[in-house]
């Protein structure tokens, strides 16, 4: 669940909660900056800092910011020892800056405009001598990105840019789209599932927050523009399915295009759609089979290879 939407409902509700954020971080941590936990009356409830004795430690400082009602920022040093229980090579220094819930009206619709914000900036005060400060700017999607959090030159304000993860069309709800869409939703991914079957586009057959469209690739397009921060992988159910999807697809800007299949599946396809006038450079980048070669064989195996590839080529543009 998200984070920001989970903590604004026990905010509003006056449930007793604390955020911990992962503020700045220096050399090898176990977590990157802007990780987020958020913990209850009785500890952890979604999220993670990194495990471990740092954990505990933000755990403890996050039910002490609930009883005093204010903020905390945790400084770690991992040292080797610690390093090694937490599974690093070498050590680092982690700040993480812990913040109790308030049921304060302005501090609660930032937490909701965080939680349903394409991206913007949350800016929170060290300390709250006369209550909690935080603010929210939207940024204009595609915005440059930076560091996910940061603490200002001062040390007097932690800085989070906000961005949505990028979103996943998967064309194609059989064994092997549903497996796809199930795993990059689990890796934390916006996926859209897309299918001209509407007994197989269901949205009861994906978990919640999965959309699901029953259309062609034409309604789907119209639905849904595609951009260059988009990943589109087609796993539909047969060769004339697939190219007439990657005859659209190949021209968009979509950053990311996979097509399921053998390199035979792709010589047929290509020639097919370069006889019909797609340009050979948009053929080009087209993964044909889509994921890395880990020799998948079923459904299940074949989407931790996808995902994995969407993995490294989300974090090759951070």
């Amino acid at each position: 669940m998200n984070v920001w939407r989970a903590a604004a409902e026990l905010a509003r509700a006056g449930t007793p909660g604390a955020i911990a954020t992962v503020a700045r971080v220096r050399g090898s941590t176990p977590v990157p900056s802007g990780t987020k936990m958020l913990v209850g009356a009785e500890g952890r409830l979604i999220g993670t800092v990194g495990g471990g004795c740092v954990e505990a430690d933000v755990i403890g400082a996050a039910l002490d910011a609930q009883a005093r009602q204010r903020p905390a920022l945790v400084t770690h040093h991992l040292n080797a020892d610690l390093a090694g229980d937490l599974g690093l090579s070498c050590g680092g220094t982690v700040d993480i800056f812990v913040e109790p819930l308030v049921a304060d009206e302005a501090y609660v619709w930032v937490l909701e405009a965080a939680a349903g914000a394409e991206s913007g900036l949350v800016r929170t005060g060290i300390a709250w001598e006369a209550g909690p400060v935080k603010s929210f700017e939207p940024l204009p999607v595609g915005a440059g990105r930076g560091e996910p959090a940061t603490l200002t030159r001062d040390g007097r304000f932690v800085v989070e840019r906000l961005t949505q993860p990028p979103r996943v069309f998967v064309f194609g709800a059989g064994h092997v789209g549903g497996a796809i869409a199930r795993a990059a939703s689990a890796a934390g991914f916006r996926i859209v599932v897309i299918d001209d079957r509407a007994e197989y586009a269901d949205p009861a057959r994906f978990e919640p927050g999965v959309q699901v469209l029953a259309a062609d690739v034409e309604a789907a397009l119209l639905r849904y523009p595609l951009t260059a921060a988009d990943a589109v992988v087609i796993a539909t159910r047969g060769h004339r399915n697939d190219a007439l999807i990657l005859e659209r697809i190949a021209t968009s800007p979509a950053g990311y295009v996979g097509l399921l299949g053998s390199r035979r599946k792709k010589a047929v396809v290509t020639k097919g759609l370069t006889a019909a006038g797609v340009p050979a450079k948009s053929l080009k980048r087209v993964r044909v089979p889509v994921g890395l070669a880990i020799g998948a064989i079923t459904p299940e195996e074949i989407a931790v290879s996808v995902v994995a590839e969407l993995i490294a080529w989300r974090r090759a543009g951070d």
